[in-house]
């Protein structure tokens, strides 16, 4: 529900719940009492909302955490946007908590399975999701990272050419379509594995090439040749591929209200900026 709507009659909730009108009608005084709604009663022309605190309205209805999911925080990018989200959600006074997962596949099946209330993900797999998640949050460019290249096991090549072994996660919505891209019109094998495997892959000269972020790369100090993405369109999927948001489940109008109330993206963003200057020490 949303402020201006017209709320549904007490017999119809009772009915909904299963429960008496009595009790319906208490906790409608309640919810009011507590300042967590505002509504104007019009007689006939039935009971319209004008105004919710939602912020008081979960913590009035079972006060249980929010539950977030986002990408491994194995960059000082991925910290800070961790520490921006446990920071306003303590300014907000509300319950959080957030948990770690590989993969925007697995992040978005974990979403649908009602397991977390929203997930971080690129806005590139959102788009590539978008008729089973929706953003509600936007955290703007090189928010999630600063962006991918084409990382090389030997240090002569500058390309993807025809007969390497390009390493592919398919777990990850992002690095399929960038791999697949950037490989487009070359004859390629693609090599499996999870993502956190492919920097030793190129070590060991299991696989030639890979798309990877660039974050973890310079950070670490990896002795491994990288290149620009070389395809126009790799490079226009990952403009998208650099912005963070958050995604709920489609139609999930209760967190999405939540969330666009508690979530300060200057604040987010600001924090992020500080531990990526290492100004202010990762707290998640």
């Amino acid at each position: 529900m949303e402020p201006g709507q017209r709320l549904a009659t007490v017999a119809f909730y009772s009915e909904k719940f299963d429960l008496g009108r009595g009790t319906i009608q208490s906790a409608l005084n309640y919810l009011e009492e507590q300042g967590a709604v505002q509504l104007e009663r019009r007689g006939h022309l039935g009971t319209q909302i004008t105004a919710i605190d939602y912020k008081k309205l979960w913590l009035n209805g079972g006060a249980r955490s929010v539950t977030g999911v986002m990408p491994l925080p194995y960059s000082r990018r991925y910290e800070g946007l961790a520490t921006g989200l446990y920071q306003v959600f303590r300014t907000a006074g509300l319950p959080f908590n957030l948990a770690y997962m590989r993969g925007s596949s697995n992040r978005i099946e974990s979403l649908k399975r009602q397991q977390y209330d929203f997930a971080v993900i690129s806005k590139l797999a959102a788009e590539e999701n978008s008729s089973e998640v929706e953003p509600v949050i936007e955290f703007g460019p090189q928010s999630y990272v600063s962006g991918h290249r084409v990382l090389f096991a030997s240090g002569d090549e500058t390309q993807i050419r025809d007969g390497m072994r390009v390493g592919i996660d398919n777990s990850s919505a992002d690095h399929v379509v960038l791999t697949k891209t950037e490989c487009a019109g070359h004859n390629v094998e693609l090599v499996e594995m999870p993502y956190s495997q492919v920097i030793r892959s190129l070590l060991t000269r299991r696989i030639d090439a890979a798309i990877w972020n660039v974050d973890e790369v310079i950070e670490r100090g990896y002795p491994i040749t990288y290149c620009n993405l070389s395809s126009k369109e790799a490079c226009h999927l990952d403009d998208r591929g650099t912005v963070a948001v958050v995604v709920v489940r489609r139609n999930n109008r209760a967190i999405s209200n939540l969330l666009r109330t508690v979530i300060d993206v200057d604040k987010v963003l600001e924090l992020q900026r500080l531990v990526l200057d290492e100004k202010l020490l990762p707290n998640y």
